[in-house]
């Protein structure tokens, strides 16, 4: 509009110049004027036709891309969580990779101690057959065993009879115990009929408990004597003493120090133990529970190396 507007002055600027024009080429400037504005008119309506169509097809295609950017973002975050999922995974995968080496490595230790076993299992199947062989060709072993133990048991039997008679003649009861435990004799003296309270001192009364002790000790040279001394739990300290570890142990070397020296008893036969507050017969917390406590064991026993050789194949009579 404005383009035709600036020709149309300037034909009138040009018809004014000139001074005069005719009618015939006015009417035909006028009609190739109007011809111009229609035409500028239809340009102008097609171009706006045009750019409204653009814009149209402009905003189609703004949404359609931020439909597209909405769905790559979406698709970005599926991708995220996706490579997420797939770390995991893989380190599931590797720790059930690491727990599988350390089965497989579980199963050969389990392989190699089954195999262990088996070689010890052989080692001991053969030993025992051995064993189990020569007890077969050796059933005079057998019966030297029976034979041994009926003995053993036959002599402790006796030995704790004369021990209890011997004893008990004029001493009572609740102060000496004689008992049988398999091949052990074992004779509990209470403290007061050895020793002074709280001391290691012999009294006058046990030579003569002492004295019967070592003569049965004497009459059986086959036999061992351990004595063992205890105390109760009252703490116990003095210049000589320092507790009663010490004065269990000084009671026991008393014994045997009588035994041998007194009574000619073999030193080479005994042996002397303390075992202090503990090993209690009974609880610590009545005076009658510490009297019983408060006593001296003396144990007869097989030396342990007629055992060994009794025990050994080779010794067998053939």
């Amino acid at each position: 509009m404005r383009k035709s507007n600036a020709l149309f002055v300037f034909f009138a600027v040009m018809l004014i110049l000139s001074g005069c024009v005719s009618k015939k080429k006015f009417a035909e400037m006028q009609k190739r004027l109007e011809s111009s504005e229609k035409t500028n008119f239809d340009l102008s309506q097609s171009i706006k036709g045009k750019l409204e169509e653009c814009n149209k097809q402009t905003a189609l295609y703004k949404g359609k891309f931020e439909a597209c950017t909405e769905e790559v973002n979406s698709l970005k975050s599926e991708l995220a969580l996706a490579q997420t999922n797939v770390r995991a995974r893989q380190q599931q995968v590797d720790d059930l990779k690491t727990q599988l080496a350390d089965a497989r490595q579980q199963r050969d230790k389990q392989y190699q101690q089954v195999g262990d076993l088996t070689v010890l299992s052989q080692t001991a199947n053969n030993n025992i057959r051995e064993t189990l062989t020569q007890l077969e060709k050796k059933d005079k072993y057998i019966h030297l065993l029976q034979a041994a133990k009926t003995k053993a048991d036959s002599i402790n039997l006796a030995l704790a009879v004369n021990l209890t008679k011997v004893l008990s003649e004029g001493i009572g009861d609740k102060d000496i115990e004689v008992k049988v435990d398999k091949t052990v004799v074992f004779i509990n003296i209470s403290d007061k009929m050895l020793f002074q309270s709280g001391s290691s001192n012999i009294t006058p009364k046990a030579g003569e408990i002492l004295g019967k002790i070592a003569k049965i000790i004497a009459s059986r040279p086959e036999l061992e004597v351990m004595v063992e001394g205890y105390t109760d739990n009252v703490p116990m300290k003095s210049v000589c003493m320092e507790d009663n570890w010490d004065l269990s142990v000084k009671r026991a070397t008393a014994v045997v120090r009588i035994l041998q020296k007194s009574y000619g008893v073999n030193p080479n036969r005994m042996i002397a133990a303390g075992r202090g507050e503990y090993n209690t017969l009974t609880a610590n917390d009545t005076p009658e529970g510490k009297a019983t406590n408060r006593r001296t064991r003396i144990i007869i026993l097989p030396k342990l190396d007629q055992f060994y050789d009794l025990l050994n194949p080779n010794n067998v009579p053939k």
